[in-house]
């Protein structure tokens, strides 16, 4: 059978949907990419409306290499395609003990940044900088292979990785080894977040997520991370993708457990493979019957740890601030106590910790003129009885409001043109996201690696997972990473060659601060 005469499809546009579509179609494999919301991009899609423009989740674009690899695999350049900003600072952290950092790759600003905290731990920035590039050099094989079974723990490569990942540490712990002051400890961990975890109780690894930030920027797509998801999908339908919005998949039709089809409100749609872009968790509960999984069962998902949630405010306000960083990320005096009252607790915190986004500084394209936008992040617990949104939506807003002054943001309320507030339940309800877990399946060591669903979902035969709740788990790179493997792995089974870069792709040019840079 010739590859055009093979149907895969794929449900769900989001970043991994994305680019597993891009890549079967680029083998020559008749793709059906099948979205049930009226635009493209998932949590990665864009909120437009009175001038305003806002991405919905990430407004980090970290570590372009991996995207860059499917763009190249297309004969395309990523930044000639959705023209880059890298960000420098990356960003200010304000901490509530006392005392900031404009984070940079500058080496010698950062020292000395650091050294207005703690003169004595000056030294270790490049030591930490030095081990997590062997510790980034050894385990990226681990992140762009499948990782199919435990023996896979126990290769030599991964006994040889031990004393770099030190899979006994904590993520601050294993900070401890570097930076005594624990305002820097926050200041290389709370990356964590990006998956949804405290780094008190993260593993050591993640040590990674603020190496990539200094090794390979923090960048700023023209018209937000949204914008990649966009063009993404532009490109999918040049090449012939058949993308479908409004058309919400509402049954997976097997034969024993291998999937055949899907059914949406137009009609049935066949498959020889089906990739699965949707939150693990929903559509596990939603879309495969209990009865035909064995390890991921209905059950053993509630047993499961989930990620935290999070409270967004978009606004939308008449006038600019041009005083504010890029991204500005304040960190609670109790940093601890406010993770703690997150994870455990469940409860929401008086001192917040919070994240603000003011593009505008870099990228004018996102509010009508004389005005900018905030994007306002704020890490809660995910669903819990303990939280009644119904009842505490209102009064958690006013709280983070009062909290921005904190960033030296003040009479933010009185110039708001545009608001819209997000809470658990809407993750949930509007966004279909399990328990509104915004990063999905927690990433403890339970839940990485082999412990994860697979990328070749093993409960189901022609099933293939990518996204945040597969292996190697959430963030863009990764999600990336993940159509990447599970492309791979869907090609191999039906025994076809997997996509090699055209000879007329070309090296790219990339923008820091509005300038060019090799």
């Amino acid at each position: 059978m010739r590859p055009r005469d093979r149907k895969v499809v794929v449900v769900g546009a989001g970043p991994g949907g994305l680019a597993a579509a891009l890549l079967l179609r680029q083998a020559g494999l008749e793709v059906t990419l099948l979205e049930r919301r009226d635009v493209v991009g998932g949590r990665t899609s864009a909120i437009e409306e009175s001038g305003f423009r806002f991405d919905v989740g990430p407004t980090f674009f970290l570590y372009p290499r991996v995207l860059e690899e499917i763009f190249g695999l297309l004969g395309r350049e990523l930044r000639e395609e959705v023209p880059m900003t890298r960000v420098d600072p990356m960003y200010r952290l304000q901490f509530g003990a006392g005392g900031q950092i404009d984070a940079t790759p500058d080496v010698a600003a950062m020292r000395e940044q650091i050294g207005r905290l703690s003169p004595r731990d000056v030294p270790e920035f490049e030591r930490f900088l030095s081990e997590n590039r062997r510790k980034f050099d050894g385990f990226r094989p681990v992140l762009e292979s499948p990782f199919g079974s435990w023996t896979d723990l126990v290769s030599p490569k991964m006994l040889r990785l031990l004393p770099l990942l030190r899979p006994w540490s904590s993520l601050d712990g294993d900070l401890g080894r570097f930076f005594r002051d624990p305002r820097l400890r926050v200041a290389f961990s709370f990356q964590s977040k990006y998956l949804g975890m405290s780094p008190f109780r993260c593993p050591s690894l993640f040590s990674i997520l603020s190496f990539l930030e200094y090794e390979y920027g923090v960048w700023h797509p023209t018209g937000g991370c949204s914008a990649v998801s966009e063009r993404m999908a532009e490109i999918a339908v040049e090449t012939g993708v058949d993308l479908r919005l409004d058309e919400p998949v509402r049954e997976i039709k097997f034969d024993g457990r291998r999937a055949t089809a899907v059914h949406t409100d137009q009609g049935r749609v066949p498959c020889d493979a089906l990739v699965v872009n949707a939150d693990f968790g929903r559509a596990m509960a939603d879309l495969v019957p209990d009865r035909l999984r064995r390890r991921w069962t209905d059950r053993k998902i509630d047993r499961k740890r989930f990620s935290c949630s999070t409270f967004m405010l978009y606004l939308g306000l008449r006038g600019r601030q041009d005083h504010l960083r890029h991204h500005t990320i304040y960190i609670a005096k109790d940093y601890e106590r406010n993770l703690r009252e997150i994870e455990r607790d469940h409860v929401l915190s008086e001192d917040p910790s919070f994240y603000v986004q003011n593009a505008g500084v870099t990228d004018d394209s996102l509010a009508p003129p004389g005005c900018s936008t905030l994007y306002v992040l704020v890490p809660v617990t995910h669903q819990h009885p303990d939280v009644d949104w119904k009842q505490e939506a209102a009064p958690f807003r006013r709280r983070v409001l009062d909290r921005l002054a904190n960033v030296g943001l003040t009479d933010v309320e009185s110039r708001i043109e545009f608001e819209r507030v997000v809470t658990p339940d809407d993750w949930d309800q509007g966004f279909q996201v399990h328990k509104g877990a915004t990063f999905n399946l927690a990433h403890n060591l339970g839940q990485m690696l082999h412990l994860r669903p697979q990328n070749r979902f093993e409960d189901l035969d022609g099933v293939y997972l990518v996204g945040g709740g597969t292996h190697p788990g959430s963030g863009l790179p990764v999600i990336y990473q993940s159509a990447l493997i599970s492309s791979r792995l869907l090609l191999e089974d039906l025994d076809l060659p997997f996509p090699v870069p055209p000879k007329t792709a070309t090296r790219h040019s990339a923008t820091v601060s509005g300038s060019p840079v090799p």
